[in-house]
């Protein structure tokens, strides 16, 4: 959260008006929101107290690919969620974003998003990165047939990587303070195991 603001401040960015008047109505009343209707806008608006980001990655101009991009550029500590209509493919596996949600979104998926989001901030580098990636696993193997991400190397690697962080993770327990953290990954992973491709339609606005 930035420091001295009551609430967190969500930044909206979404080309579709009517889009950015929903989910301004759901944010309201727990977070201070600012908004953008392009990749352009949504740079002039963003500043260091922004602790989170709700992004598109198609608009006019700029795509949120892009946007995504200059974010991390100058500010690596905020969080960024993807908020687009976009299937996830693999180049999703190298992007800087935190969570990844394919539209249409309702209206407590996007807060619990959030919420675990500015959560993360509590957390050590180990377990944000295991985030982040448990996100993207979980967004490729809802979107591909199970034997397409068998033979993707980057895939494979994302896997690997993800062993390596639960091992690190299970050597630090003893001295962390972190149930909440962990049973959310578990949840993912659990998710991931349950739905598969075949349950999966492509969503959005």
């Amino acid at each position: 959260m930035a420091e001295g603001d009551d609430q967190p401040t969500v930044l909206v960015v979404e080309d579709e008006r009517a889009l950015i008047e929903l989910y301004v109505r759901w944010l309201e009343d727990d977070y201070e929101v600012l908004t953008a209707d392009g990749g352009e806008a949504a740079l002039e608006q963003f500043a260091g107290d922004v602790d989170v980001v709700l992004l598109d990655r198609l608009m006019p101009g700029m795509s949120g690919d892009e946007v995504l991009e200059e974010i991390r550029a100058h500010d690596s500590e905020c969080k960024v969620a993807m908020v687009t209509a976009v299937e996830p493919d693999f180049d999703v596996i190298t992007m800087g974003f935190d969570d990844y949600l394919t539209k249409p979104v309702e209206r407590g998926e996007l807060l619990e998003t959030i919420d675990r989001l500015l959560s993360r901030t509590e957390f050590n580098d180990i377990e944000q990165e295991l985030y982040a990636l448990s996100s993207k696993q979980a967004a490729l193997q809802g979107s591909k047939p199970k034997e397409e991400l068998e033979e993707n190397e980057e895939f494979a690697e994302l896997q690997a990587r993800l062993e390596e962080l639960r091992t690190d993770l299970d050597t630090a327990m003893p001295v962390m303070d972190d149930d909440d953290f962990v049973a959310m990954v578990r949840d993912i992973e659990t998710d991931d195991s349950s739905d598969g491709p075949s349950d999966i339609e492509g969503g959005g606005q």
